[in-house]
């Protein structure tokens, strides 16, 4: 009980700061390659500590690691480069509802991949998805931070889900990895990957800048990762599912307290949808009673 009640704490607490990350990304006016190269830099620092003060450093190490972090660094990186960029083009309540829709690429790569099976109740779920998603494309963000890149920036958002179902699927091919390690050798390939692309020449000489590079990288990542994995070790996985929805509505709220960003009804609907639709897949809701839950 004492374990469940603090993997509540570090959900909630994860979740909290990661629905404010599409208001800092904004605020901090930094370019985002940047932004993200000293993500990853500062964030593999952060998580390197962690591993070698939990142990996890002896004897992990391996080519199979890295071999499958590179790629799931790839994926991990490119889900940040496209939903930051959604962000000011759709407007971070929208890219954030769109990004939500990460359980039903996860589901269409695992019937791929592991032919895991297609239950009438979730390709209704997934349906109910997709509407959101067109109603939302239908609708014109007006939000003052956002271009004119409104379709473009859902596509950004749904190719952002895809690359993060993409690297959870590689995950599970590390399963006997604890995850800190799988996030440490993540960050570390995604250093790598970013550094040819940012301004390394001329790095900034102002406190605010490097202050956002610190703050990306030690509480959005490296903090972010330890409580949520440590939530996940705690929690029943229904549980963490259903507070992961914390995170699209904290941003929703943040969004409307410091854009004054209001959504449309359209969007509203849309984004009700998709949050319904995810909820339903996360937590095995059914149209079907019945006298004992399905195992799956």
């Amino acid at each position: 009980m004492k374990n469940k009640k603090r993997g509540t704490i570090e959900m909630t607490a994860a979740m909290v700061i990661s629905g404010t990350i599409g208001w800092f990304v904004v605020e901090s006016g930094q370019p985002i390659i940047d932004l993200l190269f000293w993500r990853c830099a500062f964030g593999a620092a952060t998580l390197l500590i962690v591993c070698a003060a939990k142990g996890m450093l002896r004897g992990q190490l391996s080519l199979r690691l890295f071999a499958w972090a590179a790629l799931g660094g790839a994926a991990i990186v490119l889900n940040w480069v496209l939903i930051f960029a959604a962000f000011s083009r759709a407007s971070i309540s929208i890219s954030t509802a769109v990004y939500n829709t990460q359980p039903f690429m996860l589901l269409a790569l695992g019937a791929l991949f592991f032919s895991e099976k297609l239950t009438a109740a979730k390709l209704m779920w997934l349906g109910l998805a997709f509407i959101g998603v067109v109603l939302i494309a239908l609708a014109k963000s007006d939000a003052d931070y956002i271009g004119t890149d409104y379709v473009a920036g859902i596509l950004m958002a749904l190719g952002a889900a895809f690359f993060y179902a993409l690297a959870a699927i590689i995950a599970k091919k590390l399963s006997d990895t604890p995850p800190h390690m799988i996030a440490l050798a993540q960050v570390c390939v995604g250093t790598v990957m970013l550094a040819p692309f940012a301004n390394l020449s001329t790095l900034p000489t102002d406190g605010r800048a490097w202050a956002s590079f610190v703050i990306m990288g030690v509480v959005y990542t490296g903090l972010v990762f330890v409580l949520l994995y440590g939530a996940i070790q705690k929690l029943p996985t229904h549980m963490a599912g259903a507070l992961s929805f914390l995170y699209p509505i904290v941003a929703i709220v943040v969004d409307f307290v410091a854009f004054d960003h209001r959504l449309h009804l359209l969007q509203l609907v849309g984004v009700a949808a998709i949050l319904l639709a995810a909820a339903g897949m996360n937590l095995g809701w059914s149209l079907r009673r019945s006298r004992a839950p399905a195992v799956e």
